[in-house]
């Protein structure tokens, strides 16, 4: 067995059992076991059958591209946190302001909601289909459309839709994909176990802050 093979296989039974030792000495520890190995190693070699010194150089290379990848994903996971946080800090800045986000489900309540959603080409027949967490769907034909923006207000109390999660889908004859925006106001935001950063829309519930396709301001008005 090489260094390498045998560094890979204690360094996994030390994480097993040391996991907060391991990730305080980083690499450095995995080079203090390379180390110990590779004496051992050279001490306990055959003396009538020496192991060839290239080897060693061998092992040492990959030992340095372990510890290199193992900096790289170090890294990549403290990028990605304090990316997190300065998006967490700057989206948190804007609580109170008016967006458009696309959205594939929708927490409703009482108060009306504009809904938003483009057709690259004219459509004849448009339904706009909401789906209860009961299974239930409530269809709302939206009519012949033409080519471009459009908008429609979702009214709650006007479908009759009680409150809670629904989701939502726009059918189209030619079973296109239409991807539907609201835009309503952001009420919060959080930070989930995942890292990811979720938004409180009002009227809407939760969305990823990577659905946001707008900004409005904060004295922009419902439309």
């Amino acid at each position: 067995m090489s260094v390498v093979d045998q560094v890979a296989k204690n360094g996994a039974s030390t994480q097993g059992q040391n996991g907060a030792a391991v990730a305080a000495n980083g690499a450095g520890g995995l080079s203090n076991l390379f180390t110990t190995l590779l004496v051992a190693q050279i001490k306990n070699q055959d003396p009538l059958s020496p192991q060839d010194p290239s080897q060693f150089v061998s092992q040492l290379a990959q030992l340095s591209q372990v510890e290199a990848m193992q900096k790289m994903a170090s890294q990549g996971q403290t990028s990605a946190g304090m990316l997190a946080s300065l998006q967490l800090m700057t989206l948190g800045a804007q609580v109170g302001s008016t967006l458009q986000a696309r959205v594939e489900a929708l927490q409703l309540d009482k108060s009306p909601l504009p809904l938003h959603f483009t057709l690259d080409s004219a459509s004849p027949v448009n339904t706009l289909v909401l789906t209860g967490s009961d299974g239930s769907e409530r269809r709302v034909e939206l009519g012949s459309l033409g080519a471009g923006e459009q908008a429609y207000t979702l009214d709650p109390v006007k479908l009759g839709l009680g409150k809670g999660r629904y989701e939502l889908r726009l059918e189209t004859p030619d079973k296109r994909v239409v991807a539907l925006e609201a835009r309503t106001q952001l009420q919060g935001v959080r930070l989930a176990a995942d890292g990811s950063v979720m938004l409180q829309l009002a009227g809407a519930g939760e969305v990823s802050s990577q659905s946001i396709t707008q900004f409005k301001g904060r004295d922009a008005a419902r439309s």
